[in-house]
């Protein structure tokens, strides 16, 4: 069986904060709410005109305003999957003869070499 080498992670392949991640579903949100109450704006100002087609109008305005509050809450409460649960290794425990990817030493970690010359 093959060891695997510990492998640094690469500033690339962090995952976004949890401030970051809960800022953006607040703004997100806080836009879908806004759409929300723009829809009740546009169906009271086609009401009051008297718009043609406002047999059309105003059930998909009325279809968004209550769409839209569901989409919103389920979007905000999204948020990317965790990596690996902090108790897996409690319910599938390693063999006794697999060395931690931590535990090896600098000569058995696999280097890159970098040729300068072509």
């Amino acid at each position: 069986m093959k060891r695997q080498a510990y492998q640094p992670i690469l500033i690339t392949d962090a995952s976004r904060s949890q401030n970051d991640q809960l800022n953006s579903r607040q703004k997100r949100y806080v836009l879908m709410m806004g759409i929300r109450v723009a829809c009740l704006v546009v169906g009271a100002v086609l009401v009051v005109a008297k718009a043609p087609l406002l047999w059309l109008w105003l059930p998909l305005l009325g279809l968004g305003m209550v769409l839209i509050p569901w989409l919103a809450v389920l979007l905000a409460n999204d948020r990317p999957p965790k990596d690996e649960h902090r108790l897996a290794n409690k319910f599938h425990p390693r063999h006794r003869d697999e060395t931690p990817p931590m535990s090896l030493t600098a000569e058995e970690r696999p280097h890159k070499i970098i040729d300068a010359e072509p």
